[in-house]
C-alpha cells in the first residue's frame, strides 16, 4: 500500500504543478508584456529546487521524531503549498502574484524529495523499480488532470479552478498522515540502528582515549556524515566514481528530454512548416507511449540490471530523435517521439533508483532523492539553451541531431558506471 500512498501524494502535488505550469503564464501575462520576462519567472522554480531540494531532503534524512523522519514535514507543508496555490489567482498586483508563485515554488520544492524519499524508506532495493513506475504513471496522468480542469472551469470559473488541484493535495496529505508513519519503515530503522552505532563507536573512543588505548575504526564503509557538507565530499573524494557519474548522467541525459520537449513546437512551426496548434500537439501522443512503456521498463530492469535497461532505453531515445531528424514530417515526428519518449522511460523510470540504491546509507537516502533533482533540473536548464545555441548556428532542421549527441554522452557515462559496478561486483566491494 505505500506505494498507492506515495503516488497519491505525488500525483497531488505534480496536479498543482501542471495547472500551475498552463495557468499562471496566463495570470502574469495580465502585467508583463516580455515573454522573456514571463519566462525566466516561470523557471525560477527550477532554479530554487537546484538549491533548496538537496538541503531539505537532508534535513529530513537527519530527523527523528515517533512519527519518523519524512511525515512531520509533508503535514505541514502540502497543507500550506495548497494555501499558497489556492492564493495564486487572487493576487491583486504584480508585485503579489510574484510574491505568491515564488512562496509556492520554495514550499513545493521544499517537500518533493521528502515524499518521493518515502518510496526507498519503504520499498526493498530490488523492488524500487515497479513502485516508481506506478509513482511516475500518476505524475504523467496528472497531465491529464490539467488539461481536463482547464477545459471544464477555467473559462467560466478561473478562480475555482485553482480549488481543485490544492483540494487533491489536502485530500492526500490527509491521507498520508492518516495512514503513514515512516517510523516503521526498513529505511528509519536502519537510519536508528546505525545512529546507535555511531553513538557506540563514539563512546568506545572516549572510553578508549581515557585508558591511553588504540581508538576503534568503526564499521568499515560507514558514510563519513550526514550532513550535507560531508555528503558531498564523500562524493566528490570516492575513487569509484559511480554515484558521481550517475548524476552527471542524469543531467545530461535531462538536458536532451528537456529540450525534445520545450523546443519542439519552434521546430515544428520552423522546420515542419506547421501552425503554432498543430506543432503543441506533437508531443501528446509520446505522453502516452510513456505511460505504457513504464511499468515494462520498471520489470525488465529488475530481470535484466537497471543500468543496462537505462542504456538501451537511452539508446531507443537517441534511435528516435535520428529518425525524426532523417524523416522530416509531421506523422514521422510524432513517431519518432513516441519512440524517443518510451526510451526515455528506460531512464526516467530506473535512474533515480539506481541512485538511492548507490546511497552509502539509509541515512542519506532524501539528500540523494535531491541530488537527482539537482542533476535533473540543472539539465532542464540548461539543455533547452544548449541546443537552442546549435540551432541557431545551423538551423531548425538539424535539432533532433544535437538532441542525439547529448543522449550518446549520457549512453556513454552510463557504460562508465556499469563497467565500475561490474568492477567492483568482481572484488565483492559493489555498492
Amino acid at each position: 500500500m505505500i506505494t498507492f500512498y506515495v503516488a497519491l501524494a505525488v500525483f497531488a502535488q505534480e496536479s498543482t504543478w501542471n495547472f500551475y505550469d498552463s495557468r499562471v503564464p496566463e495570470l502574469l501575462r495580465d502585467y508583463i508584456a516580455s515573454a522573456a520576462v514571463i519566462g525566466l519567472l516561470m523557471g525560477m522554480d527550477n532554479l530554487l529546487g537546484v538549491f533548496i531540494q538537496p538541503a531539505m531532503g537532508n534535513r529530513s534524512d537527519n530527523t527523528r521524531t515517533v512519527w519518523g523522519r519524512r511525515i512531520p514535514y509533508l503535514a505541514v507543508m502540502m497543507p500550506l503549498g495548497a494555501l499558497l496555490f489556492l492564493l495564486i489567482p487572487h493576487a491583486a498586483s504584480l508585485g503579489w502574484l510574484i510574491l505568491l508563485i515564488f512562496l509556492y515554488a520554495v514550499v513545493m520544492n521544499s517537500f518533493k524529495p521528502i515524499s518521493e524519499s518515502l518510496l526507498p524508506d519503504f520499498i526493498r532495493p530490488e523492488r524500487r523499480s515497479r513502485a516508481n513506475a506506478a509513482v511516475k504513471t500518476a505524475a504523467a496522468l496528472t497531465v491529464i488532470v490539467a488539461a481536463l480542469v482547464s477545459l471544464l472551469l477555467v473559462d467560466d470559473h478561473p478562480q475555482l479552478a485553482f480549488a481543485v488541484p490544492a483540494g487533491l493535495m489536502l485530500a492526500a496529505a490527509a491521507v498520508l498522515v492518516w495512514k503513514v508513519r515512516d517510523s516503521n519503515s526498513a529505511g528509519y530503522q536502519a537510519a536508528l540502528a546505525e545512529d546507535a552505532a555511531d553513538t557506540a563507536d563514539a563512546a568506545d573512543t572516549a572510553d578508549a582515549g581515557a585508558k591511553g588505548a588504540a581508538a576503534p575504526t568503526g564499521a568499515e564503509g560507514r558514510v563519513p556524515g550526514t550532513k550535507i557538507g560531508a555528503i558531498l565530499r564523500d562524493l566528490a573524494r570516492d575513487p569509484d566514481r559511480s554515484r558521481l557519474l550517475m548524476i552527471v548522467t542524469v543531467f545530461v541525459f535531462g538536458g536532451a528530454w528537456a529540450a525534445s520537449r520545450a523546443l519542439m513546437t519552434p521546430y515544428g512551426v520552423e522546420a515542419l512548416g506547421l501552425s503554432d496548434g498543430q506543432a503543441g500537439g506533437l508531443t501528446l501522443p509520446s505522453g502516452i507511449a510513456y505511460i505504457l512503456a513504464a511499468f515494462p521498463a520498471a520489470l525488465l530492469a529488475e530481470r535484466f540490471g537497471r543500468l543496462r535497461v537505462i542504456m538501451v532505453g537511452m539508446a531507443i531515445f537517441a534511435a528516435g530523435t535520428i529518425l525524426g531528424a532523417v524523416v522530416q514530417n509531421p506523422v514521422a515526428t510524432m513517431v519518432a517521439l513516441c519512440l524517443a519518449a518510451a526510451g526515455a522511460a528506460g531512464f526516467m523510470i530506473n535512474a533515480v533508483v539506481v541512485l538511492w540504491n548507490l546511497a552509502p546509507s539509509a541515512r542519506v537516502v532524501g539528500t540523494y532523492t535531491g541530488l537527482y533533482t539537482v542533476g535533473w533540473a540543472g539539465g532542464a536548464l540548461a539543455g533547452p539553451a544548449l541546443v537552442g545555441l546549435a540551432v541557431d548556428l545551423t538551423g531548425w532542421h538539424l535539432m533532433l541531431l544535437h538532441i542525439t549527441v547529448l543522449a550518446v554522452i549520457a549512453i556513454v557515462l552510463v557504460i562508465r558506471v556499469d563497467r565500475l559496478q561490474r568492477g567492483a561486483a568482481a572484488e565483492g566491494r559493489a555498492l
